[in-house]
């Protein structure tokens, strides 16, 4: 016995012919998508899943990712690893949301006139990235990298600190009121001062759950107060090292991004 046609297939033509009734039907079934996929958004607090490691920017490496903005390092290189082969083998593990979570801006890109900087942080020496910002030819050649000597010359200022991550925390960046206060200090201690840095790790390894990802030295080797190049190589030794991904299997991982 043959199946009775649907109620839709039998009056499609009252669709077909009748473009008022086409577009309520569209508009009918669009709306029927739209609330189910926004409507679980407004009980979600967060989209991403934490990923252990994570941690917000310390004051001198938000000082390094503002001069990286500022001087248009974004421009030319990206910092999201695509999960395509020829990516993964040539930059390291596919990036996670997670690792952009305290971002404010995100600097993804699509653009690469230079390498791809996510994982950048470890691959060089705190001298190789100083000599590399101060005179990009004398490592790489073929390199189109304007030079950035100056930024050795120019003392950070410490002084906008507070207020740059009490904007953040506003934004749901997770700083404390001690942190925000003790933010010219850190940023000192971090750059090579004769600060104590242990309350600085404890501190963030309350937010990130590890006690190594904060690197304390002296990044550009020159003595006296931080500068602009301290803070820049700073940031960049920190990109791609706050995951362990030895410790995730694949699947984790997927399920993290």
């Amino acid at each position: 016995m043959a199946q009775r046609p649907s109620w839709l297939f039998r009056n499609h033509r009252l669709f077909e012919k009748n473009s008022f009734i086409l577009l309520v039907g569209i508009l009918v079934v669009v709306a029927i998508g739209g609330i189910i996929e926004i409507v679980p958004l407004f009980y979600l607090k967060n989209t991403i899943e934490k990923v252990e490691g994570m941690r917000p920017y310390t004051p001198l490496e938000l000082a390094g990712q503002k001069i990286y903005v500022r001087e248009g390092c974004h421009v030319c290189h990206s910092q999201m690893i695509r999960p395509l082969r020829d990516e993964v083998e040539r930059y390291g593990h596919y990036s996670l949301a997670a690792e952009s979570m305290y971002d404010h801006p995100f600097l993804w890109g699509s653009k690469r006139t230079g390498p791809d900087l996510a994982r950048v942080g470890g691959k060089y020496s705190d001298e190789w990235q100083k000599q590399h910002l101060i005179d990009p030819r004398s490592l790489v050649p073929e390199s189109i990298m304007p030079p950035y000597a100056f930024l050795g010359g120019r003392s950070l200022d410490l002084s906008t600190l507070k207020d740059e991550m009490s904007a953040l925390k506003f934004e749901g960046v997770p700083y404390t009121d001690a942190m925000i206060a003790n933010a010219a200090d850190d940023a000192a201690a971090q750059a090579g001062g004769d600060y104590d840095y242990e309350p600085i790790k404890k501190a963030y390894a309350a937010l990130s759950g590890r006690n190594d990802t904060i690197a304390f030295r002296d990044f550009d080797g020159e003595p006296g107060p931080p500068s602009e190049l301290d803070a820049l190589i700073a940031y960049l030794q920190m990109l791609g090292t706050l995951v362990d991904f030895s410790t995730y299997e694949a699947d984790d991982l997927s399920n993290q991004r």
